[in-house]
C-alpha cells in the first residue's frame, strides 16, 4: 500500500487531534491536576484588601518586625523584642498552595515572645504564612512565603 501526501496530512491531523484529546481528558479527570482557588470568598477578600495594605505599612514602620526560624520542634515565629508580648493578640494563618486540606488557622496566645507551630502540623514544602496581629489597638500584618 502506497501512502500519498494527502493521506499523510489526514493521518497527521488525526494523530494531532488524538494527542490533544488525550491531553484534555487526562488533565480534567486526573486528581493530581486539580487546581483550587486561593480562597473560597475571593471577591469579598479583595474588597477588604486596603485594610491589609494599611496593616503591612504599620508593620514596616516598626523598628523590628516578625522573624521566623525552622527548628526540630517546628516553626518558631518570633515577635519584636521591644513590644510587650503579653499584649499581642491576633491569629496566624498557614496556607498550603498545593492542598487546601492542610491549611490551618491558629490564634495567638503568647506566654513567651515567640509562637511555636509544631512540626507535626507542617508538611515539607511551600507554605504561605500570614500573621495578623494587634498591639495596643494598632493592627499589623506579616506575610511571607516559606519552604519548610
Amino acid at each position: 500500500m502506497k501512502i500519498n501526501w494527502g493521506t499523510g496530512i489526514i493521518l497527521a491531523f488525526i494523530g494531532f487531534i488524538s494527542f490533544i484529546m488525550y491531553f484534555i481528558i487526562t488533565m480534567s479527570t486526573d486528581d493530581r491536576f486539580t487546581h483550587e482557588l486561593v480562597t473560597e470568598n475571593y471577591y469579598a477578600e479583595e474588597l477588604a484588601y486596603q485594610n491589609d495594605i494599611d496593616k503591612l505599612n504599620n508593620a514596616k514602620s516598626l523598628s523590628d518586625n516578625i522573624t521566623y526560624k525552622k527548628t526540630n520542634e517546628g516553626l518558631i515565629i518570633n515577635f519584636p523584642d521591644n513590644i510587650d508580648y503579653k499584649k499581642i493578640t491576633g491569629n496566624v494563618f498557614l496556607y498550603r498552595p498545593s492542598n487546601k486540606h492542610l491549611d490551618f488557622d491558629t490564634a495567638i496566645s503568647l506566654s513567651n515572645p515567640y509562637l511555636l507551630i509544631p512540626d507535626k502540623r507542617l508538611v515539607d514544602g511551600r507554605w504561605n504564612i500570614k500573621v495578623d496581629w494587634q498591639f495596643n489597638g494598632k493592627s499589623y500584618l506579616y506575610k511571607e512565603s516559606i519552604n519548610y
